[in-house]
């Protein structure tokens, strides 16, 4: 059967500025969202909500996987006889009509991608007349791209007239953007006021992976949480320490941890809001029985740049004037030993400074791991996703979400307002 599982429980709470309205939906059980294969799309103008938020440098753009993540679904409805209308944001705008976030740029990918021609529909207003006009002649299978929803302050304000400006272009919605999947919007969840809405490929393969691990994963279930703030990241934290067999803490976090454990962290990062979350953490998991694993050894620098002297020491001796930047040998080959065992590991946030080559080796040697276990490994968008990206890794990966806050949200248990507008079936 095709659709979107939704097991557990879990609450949303959706509110509008400008209208007094709480939408509360529960699901307890299982309820099944319908997809694009559940509803007739030939002769349908289909309202696409893409994540293109790609990032573009000198007007090109570096980094199209966002783009080619939507492309099985594009492709599906064009075959469908769909006449397709997609939109999407770019960047921060704040609501006003700024030419180095335009999309144009965007359909030109996107037309090269796709091997015909997107028409891409201008307008500081993103929806007027001529747009409308666009959207009423097009013909089955061909495709245009609106500007940029952010152009408007009206789309985070989740607006019901800009909505329903939106929602007139088409006469099905299709959610296909995991990336701003939590996000009341006026395209991420407003427009479903006023169409049909379903899901595209994308997000129901990012809610099976995401939700098989929350709910049913294959054990032992490994959980990699890397980043900078443990207040950040708690709640998520203490969601997965629930269902986890082993929960393994990297990067600026770990130091947080340390600090908890009256460790001498040297210059490091620390969350100072969050050492007695840390602290609680640990005796959480104590308590549970659940194994929390932290660095054994660091490799620490005299300053925060590629070039630094550095060296290796272990986690509770990092010299007063240094600062970790990375795991050390005995740590990688501990955090490979977890990943060897396990069935599932979720993976949010590196472990190290990957972005310099001098601090990426543990970021880098965990990502390899993954790559060669034949377990279910899941990356959380973001940073992690970016290390698999940079040592080019990506084909090992079972399954790399494109949205960083909404997978964190979705693996904390929240239900992600993009994805509950989605019809049952």
């Amino acid at each position: 059967m095709v659709g979107l599982r939704f097991p557990g429980y879990r609450i949303f709470e959706l509110t509008r500025q400008y209208y007094p309205i709480k939408l509360v939906l529960c699901f307890k059980g299982e309820v099944m969202k319908k997809t694009i294969k559940d509803v007739d799309l030939k002769g349908k103008r289909a309202l696409v909500r893409c994540d293109f938020n790609v990032p573009i440098e000198n007007g090109e753009i570096t980094d199209d996987i966002r783009i080619k993540a939507a492309l099985p679904t594009i492709k599906y409805l064009v075959e469908s006889g769909a006449k397709v209308i997609l939109m999407s944001h770019l960047g921060r705008p704040k609501g006003e009509p700024k030419k180095e976030f335009s999309l144009e740029k965007v359909a030109e990918r996107l037309s090269e991608l796709l091997g015909s021609d997107v028409v891409f529909a201008p307008s500081d207003r993103v929806v007027d007349e001529n747009v409308r006009e666009k959207a009423k002649n097009l013909k089955e299978g061909q495709v245009i791209l609106l500007e940029n929803v952010r152009f408007r302050k009206e789309e985070t304000d989740n607006d019901a007239d800009f909505a329903k400006d939106l929602a007139s272009l088409g006469d099905v919605f299709v959610q296909e953007a995991f990336g701003t999947a939590h996000r009341a919007h006026a395209s991420t969840a407003g427009v479903a006021e006023f169409l049909p809405a379903v899901s595209g490929f994308l997000i129901e393969k990012e809610v099976k992976f995401l939700g098989d691990a929350v709910t049913d994963p294959k054990r032992p279930f490994v959980a990699i949480m890397g980043g900078a703030k443990v207040a950040d990241k708690i709640k998520v934290i203490e969601s997965l320490l629930e269902k986890v067999d082993t929960l393994i803490v990297g990067g600026g976090m770990a130091y947080t941890f340390f600090k908890a454990k009256g460790y001498e962290i040297g210059t490091s990062i620390l969350d100072e809001d969050g050492i007695d979350l840390a602290k609680n953490t640990m005796e959480k998991a104590e308590k549970m029985g659940k194994d929390l694993v932290l660095p054994v050894d660091i490799v620490v620098a005299d300053k925060f740049e590629n070039d630094a002297d550095k060296k290796v020491v272990d986690a509770d001796k990092v010299p007063e004037n240094m600062m970790g930047l990375d795991i050390g040998p005995k740590t990688i080959e501990l955090f490979k030993e977890k990943i060897a065992d396990a069935k599932t590991v979720v993976w949010n946030g590196p472990v190290g400074v990957f972005e310099m080559d001098n601090f990426a080796e543990g970021t880098k040697a965990i990502a390899k791991a993954l790559a060669d276990s034949d377990c279910v490994s899941i990356i959380g968008g973001g940073d992690s996703a970016a290390a698999v990206k940079k040592f080019g890794l990506e084909e090992g990966m079972t399954h790399i979400s494109t949205g960083g806050g909404a997978s964190l949200e979705f693996l904390e248990g929240k239900e992600l307002p993009g994805i509950a507008v989605i019809q049952d079936k």
